[in-house]
């Protein structure tokens, strides 16, 4: 019986991955088809003004306070960016507003990580498969510790951070937030109050950095590591910096901005699929059936999502649903996908 089960649950997980691979081929082939934003002739800035209306007095959701600093952000925050991937700009709210970026930081130093170790590694030592428990789960690791399974969970995001290859954390840390200074195109900071009160109680991330060191997957000083990852989650940005963090992944690694590569494009579907594997957490499934873009999400209140060769979309708005996503950001980025016909799997 235990052999059936086994082969069962082999069976069932190759050929999700074989939907999941075949997902990705339609949309690498949608992304090389589609017309540029020169050529649409959709109205990206009445599509963003009408999401803005339509979800402007939502109030389900509840402000984060698991992290004292993160209750005193008003939940009648809320700004929509659209970032084309040849440099225009569409908005609604204060796209100026900061907040922390907290869990949409893992994107980008995982494509930091990757372009230091190259995907195999990344893959052999992050994973690429949804664990099916909650974000900052320890079980998860415990059930399967040969690897964290993705990078976007909080184990795999600590151990992406003891992977960067530098000489201290000072080194380490200037690796971090070079790297997101480069995708908003723009300089950064800390927000102390944040990072102050997640150090504070981060508990359970040390706990899962040690676990994981039990196990050989953590390649650095746990406490070190854990306080680099909680000083990344703790940057500031706003919604402008973060629809063109995305923008740089959905212009095939090549930042509008600046004009600088920062992904090589080989990477870059590595990163959509690990994004579209885990981005919403536990809500991930829903998300890609329901909108079929890939998108990541932090407790911050902000979302962004990606279309391949099109735009990347950020939305900021504080209240969460119970799997810790955005609420009004999660419409709103669902209305511009339907409204630009941007699902993937189309």
């Amino acid at each position: 019986m235990k052999t059936l089960i086994k082969t069962a649950a082999l069976v069932n997980t190759k050929f999700v991955a074989a939907l999941f691979v075949a997902a990705c081929l339609m949309g690498n082939s949608y992304a090389k088809t589609a017309p540029s934003p020169e050529s649409s002739t959709t109205d990206y800035s009445a599509i963003v003004q009408n999401a803005y209306t339509q979800f402007k007095n939502d109030k389900r959701g509840d402000v984060a306070d698991y992290i004292p600093a993160l209750a005193k952000y008003s939940p009648d925050n809320y700004a929509i960016v659209i970032a084309t991937v040849d440099g225009k700009i569409f908005s609604a709210g204060n796209k100026e507003a900061l907040f922390p970026l907290e869990s949409l930081t893992k994107v980008f130093t995982l494509a930091l990580v990757m372009e230091q170790q190259g995907q195999k590694q990344t893959l052999n030592k992050l994973g690429a498969n949804a664990t099916g428990l909650p974000f900052n789960s320890g079980l998860a690791v415990e059930l399967r510790p040969e690897r964290p399974q993705n990078p976007l969970v909080n184990a795999g995001a600590i151990s992406s951070v003891s992977l960067l290859n530098a000489k201290n954390p000072d080194a380490k840390w200037q690796q971090i937030i070079g790297n997101l200074n480069a995708f908003a195109d723009n300089q950064l900071h800390v927000n102390q109050e944040v990072y102050q009160s997640e150090s504070e109680t981060n508990q359970h991330n040390q706990a899962l950095a040690l676990l994981m060191q039990s196990y050989g997957r953590l390649y650095s000083n746990p406490r070190e590591a854990v306080d680099l990852y909680t000083r990344q989650c703790s940057v500031d940005a706003s919604t402008l910096d973060l629809a063109k963090m995305g923008a740089t992944i959905a212009n095939h690694g090549q930042s509008p901005y600046s004009g600088k590569r920062l992904i090589a494009e080989e990477n870059v579907p590595k990163i959509l699929a690990e994004m579209a594997i885990a981005g919403l957490y536990d809500g991930s499934g829903q998300w890609l059936y329901n909108v079929g873009l890939p998108a990541k999400s932090g407790v911050g209140g902000g979302i962004f999502a990606v279309v391949p060769g099109k735009y990347a979309v950020a939305v900021y708005s504080p209240p969460l649903d119970k799997e810790g996503n955005s609420v009004r950001a999660q419409e709103a980025i669902e209305y511009i996908a339907h409204a630009t016909q941007a699902n993937v799997f189309r």
